[in-house]
Formats: structure tokens, C-alpha cells, sequence
């Protein structure tokens, strides 16, 4: 299953300006928020958390909130997912691939979800 998504930076960079961290915690963690460095990878986020859920086919809501979806980096820094229990358990995820990416005022995320069948073990981080 393949998501993607759009966000024009500016759209962040005013988020941030009107609402400062609390703005961010509106669909970020603590642990996120360490991350940010600046608008854009906040957008990069935003986008990577809205495109998990088109990946799923529910978009954020009841089914899957900001919250069920935690972004980290990995030793080389490319962003990973680390997913809840409850989104594990409910769509069978077995493994996600996401990538971010930055074109002028935009910031753009695609993502893979790898689902199991009954056959086959987790490979996806839980949290």
C-alpha cells in the first residue's frame, strides 16, 4: 500500500509562528519535536504522518491518529516510523518504507506499507 503527500512550507512556518511548540504538539510527540530543527522538517513530517495514513486508506482520524504514528531517525540520519500496537494490530503491518524530500516551498513524503498475511513476523518497531 503507497501514500503520499504535499505540504507548502509556509503553511508550517505560520503554524509555528502563531502557536510556537504547542502548534507542533497538535500532531508531533516529545521525542519528534527534538528532531525538528526547523519548518521545513517540521512540513517533512507532517507530510510523512499524513501520507502513513493515505497509505492505510483512512487518513488521520478515528482509525489513525498523529499519535498512533511516531517518526525517528536512524544512525545516518533518514527518517524511520515506529508504529503503536493498536495500528500494528489493526491493519497487520509487517513493515513501513518512508522517504521525505524538500523542493523549494514544498515538502513531500511517500510511503510503503508492507502488510502481513497470517504466515509472517513483525518487522516494524512498536512503541
Amino acid at each position: 500500500m503507497i501514500g503520499i503527500d504535499i505540504i507548502k512550507t509556509s503553511r508550517m512556518n505560520r503554524l509555528i509562528e502563531r502557536f510556537g511548540e504547542k502548534g507542533l504538539r497538535k500532531f508531533l510527540i516529545e521525542d519528534e519535536i527534538a528532531l525538528v530543527k526547523s519548518y521545513t522538517t517540521a512540513a517533512g513530517f507532517w507530510a510523512a504522518k499524513e501520507a502513513f495514513s493515505k497509505a492505510l486508506g483512512t487518513g488521520i482520524g478515528a482509525e489513525c491518529s498523529f499519535y498512533d504514528i511516531k517518526i525517528y531517525k536512524s544512525k545516518k540520519g533518514a527518517p524511520l516510523f515506529a508504529l503503536s500496537k493498536n495500528i500494528i494490530g489493526r491493519f497487520n503491518i509487517l513493515n513501513a518504507s518512508l522517504s521525505i524530500t524538500h523542493d523549494g516551498e514544498y515538502a513531500i513524503s511517500v510511503v510503503c506499507i508492507e502488510v502481513a498475511d497470517s504466515s509472517t513476523t513483525n518487522k516494524i518497531k512498536q512503541f
